[in-house]
């Protein structure tokens, strides 16, 4: 049984393979063709943070392709009322498939080593894969391919750069990260991806405009995360020279795209002008959530477990 609770979890092989079934599922969908690939299938999403496209994205997907969802709230008692080994055996011998948005990673890790189906990581503090496969998607679409792009990444290394970075190491893609260096990721993060890629894939600068030099993309996040409410200020004043404006949009190559995960804090990490000029792909992006997701979970489902019998 195979779990994707980061993109280690993926080959490059699968995560190519996963993004060709997103294309040819999200051609579909524009076509008006809905195929009932996740018939009588029920997901469970078992929620600790609040969301909006992970959770609506997972609903909707699993219900377009002939599944059902169980959202799975505080009222479960996940954590609080019963120990893990008796909560998790339980609760996936019901399902076919669960997501997992939690605060902490370890506490998914863990429970796989119970689940009776697989577990997909809806966002965690360490890893958010699927928005790392939106993202590639998104790219992808826009680039034409994925052979001669490079990402410029600007302000704190989080979970979603995390994911960003593995994704870029596995598929070859150039990826620079533009942060102060106490955001930056471990040197050893990075030599291990460089390492698994054959070459200087991912790189970090303290200098956001050398990250953005003639990037195809920028990218970038709000620099205060959720549980990080009491650095907010420390984070304001330390990322403010990241900022993604039209100066280091102007850095870029022609044709550069901008990229935001969302919620964005409009004047924060990015301006105004910036989100809302042609130069933004954040609507595809957002949107390409679903279908990305719906190519992981008909894999995982139709493809990898078969794989695995």
């Amino acid at each position: 049984m195979r779990h994707v609770l980061s993109l280690f979890d993926l080959s490059s092989e699968e995560i190519r393979r996963v993004l060709e079934i997103s294309s040819d599922l999200k051609s579909k969908l524009n076509a008006g063709n809905r195929p009932g690939l996740l018939e009588h299938q029920v997901m469970g999403l078992l929620f600790e943070k609040p969301s909006l496209r992970t959770r609506v994205s997972f609903e909707t997907l699993i219900r377009q392709l002939g599944g059902s969802a169980l959202f799975l709230g505080e009222d479960v008692g996940w954590g609080k009322r019963e120990p893990l080994c008796d909560f998790m055996p339980i609760l996936t011998s019901y399902l076919d498939v669960l997501v997992i948005r939690a605060k902490s990673h370890q506490q998914v890790v863990e429970s796989t080593e119970f689940s009776k189906c697989p577990i997909i990581n809806g966002l965690t503090d360490v890893s958010h894969p699927c928005q790392a496969l939106a993202d590639i998607l998104t790219i992808q679409e826009l680039a034409g391919g994925l052979s001669d792009v490079s990402i410029a990444y600007l302000g704190d290394a989080n979970n979603v750069t995390y994911s960003l970075a593995v994704a870029c190491s596995k598929l070859n893609i150039p990826l620079r990260i533009g942060a102060p260096e106490k955001y930056q990721f471990d040197p050893s993060f990075i030599n291990q991806l460089n390492e698994a890629a054959g070459s200087t894939i991912i790189s970090q600068t303290s200098d956001a405009v050398a990250a953005a030099t003639n990037a195809a993309f920028v990218y970038t996040d709000v620099w205060t995360s959720m549980g990080q409410e009491t650095e907010s200020k420390q984070r304001l004043s330390d990322l403010a020279d990241y900022q993604v404006n039209q100066d280091i949009m102007n850095a870029t190559r022609d044709g550069a795209k901008f990229l935001h995960c969302l919620p964005a804090r409009r004047g924060e990490e990015v301006t105004s002008e910036v989100i809302d000029s042609p130069q933004s792909a954040i609507i595809q992006q957002a949107n390409n959530r679903l279908h990305a997701q719906k190519g992981l979970v008909v894999w995982l489902l139709n493809e990898a477990s078969k794989d695995n019998e």
